[in-house]
């Protein structure tokens, strides 16, 4: 049974791995910011209609946590997708994907800096190891290249810094349903893009897409919705129920492992440095995360999942 559980997160990781090169090639037509409100535009219609379904108008109400719902919508969807997308003009989608792959380890970070719970001297040494091989997989093992880094590395920072605040924030609504606070969270920040996106388009700094521009996109626009925002997202809430967060957290390595394959699927050739680096990062973000995880402890008869830390993938959210 269980290893049928585990059929969920995996299916999860691949659809996001596949995920950030389609995301690139659409920025070719769309300007980041709008191809982001246009994506959870979309979204967040499918969310709404789910949980009207499933739970009633009632789940749409925040119960007094406005303006919690609303900073972490605005930390977390908004601005983890936005700084996605701007990265993914300045860096390659590979690049991108292991900066991603480190969130459950930034994570444990976070917690440790709003909740004083510290963690364990070999996440922080792993976690060091992992940065080394993004550094060499970004530089491709030249100091020479160290300019390459330049902003959508920090972008990318920023963005899965943002990520684990909102990763650590979810744990506070624990008699929330996964769907309900992944809703609320994800029309707080949708709003916020929306208003961005408009400001951007009047003042000059993106343009508005056309119909055309629109249209060619739309293969891609699809993709990241239904198979990104809502099959991943129900997939990985259900294998976090099924298997816990931590162990749920283990198959975020085997998105940036996906990316690769795809971009060589695409005709991209690593060089050796590369994979040398990618492999160091994976293998130490998979030590951190065995390193981290908590004893385990049976499952309530009732299959529900005790783990207090929810551990989640920059596209999709769970909160316990």
């Amino acid at each position: 049974m269980r290893s049928r559980a585990t059929a969920y997160p995996l299916v999860a990781v691949l659809g996001w791995g596949v995920m950030f090169p389609i995301l690139a090639s659409a920025l070719d037509r769309v300007d980041p910011l709008n191809l982001t409100t246009a994506r959870y535009l979309l979204a967040a219609v499918v969310l709404v209609a789910i949980l009207l379904l499933r739970e009633g108008a009632g789940a749409l109400r925040h119960g007094g946590r406005t303006l919690e719902v609303v900073v972490l919508g605005v930390v977390g969807f908004a601005g983890f997708n936005l700084l996605t997308n701007l990265a993914l003009e300045h860096a390659a989608p590979q690049q991108v994907s292991l900066f991603v792959a480190t969130t459950p380890v930034i994570t444990q970070l976070v917690r440790w800096a709003r909740d004083g719970v510290r963690p364990k001297p070999l996440l922080l040494v792993l976690s060091l190891v992992a940065l080394v091989g993004v550094g060499l997989v970004i530089t491709r093992g030249s100091l020479a290249g160290l300019g390459q880094f330049g902003l959508g590395g920090l972008m990318m920072i920023g963005a899965v810094l943002g990520w684990a605040i909102y990763t650590h924030g979810a744990s506070r609504f624990g008699e929330w349903t996964p769907l309900r606070f992944t809703t609320v969270t994800a029309l707080a920040g949708t709003a916020a893009m929306l208003v961005l996106s408009i400001a951007a388009d009047a003042v000059g700094w993106q343009h508005a897409p056309g119909a055309a521009d629109l249209v060619a996109v739309t293969p891609q626009l699809a993709y990241a919705v239904l198979a990104g925002a809502v099959i991943a997202v129900l997939a990985w809430n259900t294998g976090v129920q099924r298997l816990g967060a931590a162990n749920a957290a283990l198959f975020m390595n085997l998105v940036p492992v996906t990316t690769f394959a795809v971009q060589i699927a695409r005709g991209y050739r690593p060089e050796p440095v590369e994979l040398v680096g990618a492999a160091i990062t994976i293998a130490a973000l998979i030590a951190a995360n065995l390193a981290a995880r908590p004893r385990t402890t049976p499952l309530p008869r009732s299959g529900a999942v005790t783990d207090p830390i929810a551990v989640t993938d920059p596209v999709a959210v769970n909160a316990r």
